[in-house]
């Protein structure tokens, strides 16, 4: 029988609600694997035991009157960039490292609406940026967990806990979900509010998922997402039921193999992918090889220019105020943001909705498009690795999920990209659980 610390979001829902597993005996479990397995990791920024274990008394105490809630009794991690009551929320800046809120950001609050219990803070790099952080990839702690959902990723795979929220600017979901061998969901952008959430790019930033199913996916995001006032760029929508969505749909899907990637990727993870693609037209699939309507290249420096202009206007203020206290990539960063003159900035917001409008005309015969998550598996710990892969669908707002298909030759994880249409998020989803259900199951890191 698995150990209460390995079971997915799914197995905790269905043991949890029977009354073969109880909340407590859940989170003791957690706080046992951290103690053994997380100094090699260092995935936990904050580890909240105490809040925890009573958080799981009163899920148990609410199961003796009440049916169970969607996430009843679910431990998660959360990056330290969102507002969380009680908890210090620090995002890896030294001058913050006082700062406990009073409210929590509302991806949070649902999350406790939904019955779970918030196991604690994960480590980010400092403000979602690229400087590297401490924490280590559980397959080999010489790689980096890529960035900057780096403890949310990294504590995922080491079964820290079952799930994690992350937030993605350019690809810090989806990349250290890929390079720690695990299912990271970035939802189109709007879907799941911001509020409470530490800013690096308004326009840019979106919060996602990391699980190790895809079905774990289907359930967090049902429970986080929908429309709020407080989040401006937060659409006021019905939110599909996705949990019917993470069926294995009927038909195989029809994938678009985007070229201009797999171009790109190293030949290992070129290789990897293209058996990957075999297998999955042998089971069914259609998959079609397509190219952008233009230059990745171009694609690129957009999202670029927009991440930059407004990276720069977020950390103006404390730049001024702190300048010592900035990481030496993020501060580089910021400044030359600075020198972005006003006009390049709009012209990059332009050639973005033409790009969307574009990219998305290659879908109307496709159920979503296909390519490595990120051009390499992880490298070592100086950098968080390659963003260029994932960039492109955060800057299109569309929804993207990564999903962990198999091991090069050292034993560290390959993964798959794939990318559908702004807000068809269950469409996406019940595609991914298709490509899903023909990969090899994951193990986990030996640790």
């Amino acid at each position: 029988m698995a150990q209460p610390f390995d079971l997915t979001v799914a197995e905790i829902q269905a043991e949890i609600a029977s009354g073969a597993l109880s909340p407590v005996e859940l989170v003791q479990s957690l706080i046992d694997r951290a103690v053994a397995v997380d100094p090699k990791v260092q995935a936990w920024e904050t580890l909240d035991a105490e809040g925890a274990l009573a958080a799981a008394h009163s899920a148990q105490a609410q199961l003796r009157h009440f049916p169970a809630r969607p996430l009843e009794g679910v431990p998660v991690g959360i990056k330290d960039i969102f507002y969380t009551a009680g908890l210090r929320t620090a995002a890896g800046f030294a001058p913050f490292d006082g700062l406990v809120p009073d409210y929590d950001a509302t991806a949070v609050a649902r999350l406790r609406e939904a019955g779970a219990t918030i196991l604690g803070k994960t480590v980010t790099t400092q403000f979602a940026f690229s400087d590297p952080p401490k924490t280590r990839n559980p397959w080999n702690q010489d790689r980096t967990p890529g960035g900057s959902s780096s403890g949310s990723g990294a504590g995922v795979a080491a079964r820290l806990f079952p799930a994690a929220l992350g937030s993605q600017t350019a690809g810090s979901v989806l990349r250290p979900a890929a390079y720690c061998g695990v299912v990271g969901f970035k939802p189109s952008f709007g879907r799941i509010s911001r509020f409470g959430v530490l800013p690096l790019s308004w326009s840019l930033d979106h919060v996602g998922i990391i699980v190790r199913t895809v079905v774990d996916a289907g359930l967090v995001y049902q429970a986080i997402a929908g429309g709020d006032a407080r989040d401006p760029a937060c659409l006021v929508l019905p939110v599909p039921n996705v949990t019917e969505a993470t069926h294995p749909p009927a038909a195989a899907p029809k994938l678009g193999l985007v070229l201009d990637f797999m171009e790109r990727a190293e030949p290992e993870v070129r290789e990897h992918l293209e058996a990957v693609t075999m297998r999955w037209e042998r089971a069914g699939a259609e998959v079609r090889r397509v190219r952008l309507p233009l230059s990745l290249d171009t694609v690129l420096a957009t999202h670029q220019v927009v991440m930059q202009s407004e990276a720069a206007a977020a950390h103006s203020a404390n730049l001024t105020a702190h300048p010592a206290d900035y990481r030496p990539l993020l501060r580089a960063y910021v400044e030359n943001g600075h020198l972005i003159p006003a006009a390049a900035y709009v012209h990059a917001q332009r050639l973005r909705s033409r790009i969307k409008t574009q990219v998305e005309s290659l879908l109307d015969r496709l159920d979503a498009f296909l390519m490595p998550t990120a051009s390499n598996v992880a490298p070592g710990p100086a950098t968080t690795g390659d963003r260029s892969f994932q960039a492109m669908w955060t800057m299109l707002g569309a929804p993207a999920i990564a999903l962990p298909s198999g091991f090069d030759a050292s034993g560290m994880p390959f993964s798959v990209q794939l990318a559908g249409r702004h807000l068809d998020d269950g469409g996406l989803l019940a595609t991914a659980r298709w490509c899903e259900a023909n990969l090899d199951p994951m193990p986990a890191p030996l640790l």
